[in-house]
């Protein structure tokens, strides 16, 4: 039977479960309280330079390659896939730095060269990471996670072991590599996750098999062409896409929504999906009695990072720097202790840089660089202008002194985000940047739900529930409630 169902917010996961919905036949509206969708992967155009604002790393093309071909269509039908090689570059000190080739044999003899017999220990260590991808992302991913019976039966508990569930990434890359170097470049896809490796369940080594294995990419035009393409999938499926309409209120009437508040109006739904961020639908959206979790509960997660990001347009090139640059030239452990065990604003933080026309040069103008800079930092931190301007300076003097070039006399262009703004936008729990951390009591069951226990016809999908944070399991979370709420209706 066909349903009238409302999906709260256009990132990913919301665009996904979209998709899907309306695959099955069902009427569906997404409500988007911002004036572009895609929620923290928007565009920013201005000056001539063009910004991806959020997610920048392509990776898991298989995940992409899998949600189009659900629909009979490829990637290629929607934009262009170029795989970089350098995929990118770790900075580690002056004179210090390693560029991670896209060629497996040409990673193995890059690996001796730090290591005797580091090759071969990463022959062993990728294959593990292989099977991890294949469990991982083939099943783990795809169960709803109402409970562990899901993760019950014979085969799966078989692979709990394969799996090293209980033992951390830590563990795991120390047991084999030594150099510092190896170790920091093996231990670093896992912040993408939101927790430190020393947190992080062994299995999530499935991110080297992604990163080292499957490669690096990048969608000629910038991330943004994955919303477009999201979009007019959506579009061609009858899918009607609401801007600025801002959701205030989920009026419940015998345990069901009845209808949807906006600033625009209000709408009716046999069902609702929140892709939106789930404290914020769960706790000003709906009323004291359809709450699953306590404001006490959330405040006991553990969430992702957050951010502080520089959009720069630079007048000048930066031969120096690759497309993705890692500055890892101070001390991993302290950041990483000053963002998840005391937060705090940073003593001496890592950073990435940017610079996707290093690829494309449609991202800038003809002899500019559109330079975008992030520094992960403790969530619930209160952010301002002098202390944008003091990191800003902190981490550019570094960058200056790498690219040994003046840059901060050479930008037409800077716009900074923190905190407040993830909060503004996105109604980002605490400011985080990332969504919930995948610890190993915060996976699979351990989860927020995605099924509301209180009101009847209300989903959840997204960073902060099944399966976790980054652009491939957002697109993952689409499919999963999609499939549920076709099981169950």
């Amino acid at each position: 039977m066909s349903k009238n169902i409302i999906v709260i917010g256009s990132g990913f996961s919301g665009l996904s479960a979209a998709a899907y919905l309306a695959k099955a036949g069902n009427k569906v509206t997404i409500l988007e309280k911002n004036d572009s969708p895609g929620g923290r992967a928007r565009k920013m155009n201005v000056s001539g330079y063009q910004f991806d604002m959020g997610p920048s790393w392509y990776w898991m093309p298989d995940v992409f390659d899998h949600f189009f071909a659900d629909f009979g269509k490829k990637v290629s039908d929607y934009y262009e896939l170029l795989r970089l090689d350098p995929g990118y570059k770790i900075v580690f000190g002056p004179n210090e730095e390693m560029s991670v080739p896209a060629d497996y044999e040409e990673l193995k003899a890059l690996f001796e060269s730090y290591e005797k017999g580091a090759a071969d220990k990463l022959d062993q260590f990728m294959k593990e990471a292989a099977y991890k991808y294949e469990v991982g992302m083939g099943e783990f991913v795809f169960k709803p996670s109402h409970n562990i019976m899901e993760f019950a039966d014979l085969r799966v508990l078989a692979s709990l072991f394969k799996l090293q569930m209980l033992s951390s990434v830590t563990t795991q890359v120390e047991k084999l590599f030594q150099h510092r170097h190896l170790r920091e470049l093996l231990k670093f896809p896992v912040l993408f996750l939101g927790a430190t490796p020393e947190d992080t369940p062994a299995m999530y080594t499935l991110m080297n098999y992604a990163d080292l294995k499957l490669g690096t990419w990048f969608p000629l035009k910038g991330m943004f062409q994955i919303v477009e393409a999201m979009v007019e999938l959506n579009q061609s499926l009858g899918v009607e896409i609401k801007t600025d309409h801002v959701v205030e209120r989920l009026e419940v009437n015998q345990k069901n929504i009845t209808t949807i508040h906006t600033n625009k109006g209000n709408f009716q739904a046999d069902i609702v999906v929140a892709s939106a961020d789930y404290h914020h639908v769960e706790q000003k959206l709906l009323d004291a009695p359809y709450r699953m979790y306590t404001e006490e509960y959330w405040n006991k997660r553990t969430m992702a990072p957050s951010s502080i990001l520089y959009y720069i347009g630079v007048t000048k090139k930066l031969d120096k720097l690759l497309h993705h640059n890692l500055f890892f030239d101070e001390d991993f452990k302290v950041h990483a202790h000053e963002i998840y065990k005391d937060a705090q604003w940073p003593s001496k933080p890592l950073f990435y840089a940017c610079l996707a026309s290093k690829t494309d040069s449609n991202c800038a103008p003809e002899g500019h660089e559109n330079l975008f800079l992030l520094i992960p930092v403790a969530p619930d931190l209160k952010d301002d202008p002098q202390i944008k301007e003091k990191y800003f300076h902190m981490i550019m003097d570094r960058l200056e002194a790498y690219c040994e070039t003046d840059i901060r006399n050479h930008i037409d262009y800077r716009r900074d985000y923190a905190h407040s703004d993830f909060i503004q936008d996105y109604n980002a729990y605490k400011g985080n940047a990332y969504g919930l951390a995948n610890t190993l009591m915060q996976t699979a069951f351990l989860k927020p739900k995605l099924k509301s226990s209180k009101v009847k016809n209300l989903y959840y999908t997204g960073q902060l529930t099944t399966p976790g944070p980054g652009v491939p399991p957002a697109i993952i979370s689409g499919k999963v409630v999609a499939t549920e709420i076709s099981k169950q209706r």
